[in-house]
């Protein structure tokens, strides 16, 4: 589900972009003319805002916001708790590059995990266009807290017959794991408890996890195998799989 709307989403951007390219200067000036009439949001020479209504080109906007100075500036957008730290190389496969720490994301608190600043930017993205969304679509409340298994750790890949020949996709933290998801009042919905059933818990979960893959270009939960049965995988690299 949520490859195929990436996919629309590409398909629309590149429908604009394809109409700006045939009107030449004029679709130069659309872009960038202090006065265009085209909103931020669908404006592709506008940076990233994470706050700003998505919309088919936030996913390109987002593929040019990965690393350095353009993923720090559209991390600030968020409103959320960062701060930018030193490069961790622990070992050529284990590192940390352009690595934040986060403390709230999209006004959502979490226990302070240190990532790369593409996987919190993913996240911010998925919190406030997606978590909280479904939230009060649900519930009728916003969330309060995420709850996560960190994002870094120098490991192989798991498999189900033990630990794999590649390294994981969290040794260098280009994923973060989420348990669950604490709301406004206090409840706490957590994959281990809720993920199976007919109730509006499990289809609060099952809502959260179609908008990440909007956003991660892998996600793994309880329907791809038992080592996913109480977390989401979020995952920044990948070919679009989304279970």
């Amino acid at each position: 589900m949520g490859s195929d709307r990436r996919r629309r989403g590409f398909s629309a951007l590149s429908a604009v972009l394809t109409f700006l390219m045939l009107t030449g200067a004029g679709g130069y000036l659309l872009l960038a003319h202090p006065d265009t009439p085209l909103p931020p949001e669908w404006n592709p020479a506008v940076p990233l805002d994470v706050t700003a209504p998505a919309t088919p080109v936030t996913s390109w906007k987002l593929a040019r916001a990965q690393e350095g100075q353009a993923c720090l500036s559209a991390l600030a957008t968020d409103g959320g708790s960062y701060s930018s730290l030193p490069d961790i190389e622990e070992t050529p496969r284990c590192h940390i590059r352009d690595r934040v720490r986060v403390t709230e994301v999209a006004g959502i608190a979490l226990s302070p995990v240190e990532t790369r600043c593409q996987t919190a930017l993913r996240l911010a993205l998925w919190v406030r266009h997606g978590v909280e969304p479904s939230a009060r679509e649900v519930f009728g409340i916003g969330g309060a807290r995420l709850h996560h298994l960190s994002s870094y750790n120098c490991r192989p890949i798991r498999t189900a017959s033990g630990a794999g020949s590649r390294m994981s996709s969290h040794a260098t933290a280009d994923a973060i794991d989420i348990t669950g998801v604490t709301l406004a009042d206090g409840r706490r919905i957590d994959l281990n408890d809720d993920w199976n059933g007919d109730n509006a818990s499990a289809r609060f979960l099952r809502l959260i996890r179609d908008h990440a893959c909007d956003w991660f270009d892998t996600v793994l939960g309880p329907d791809f195998n038992d080592l996913h049965a109480g977390h989401f995988h979020l995952q920044s690299t990948g070919w679009g799989t989304c279970r």
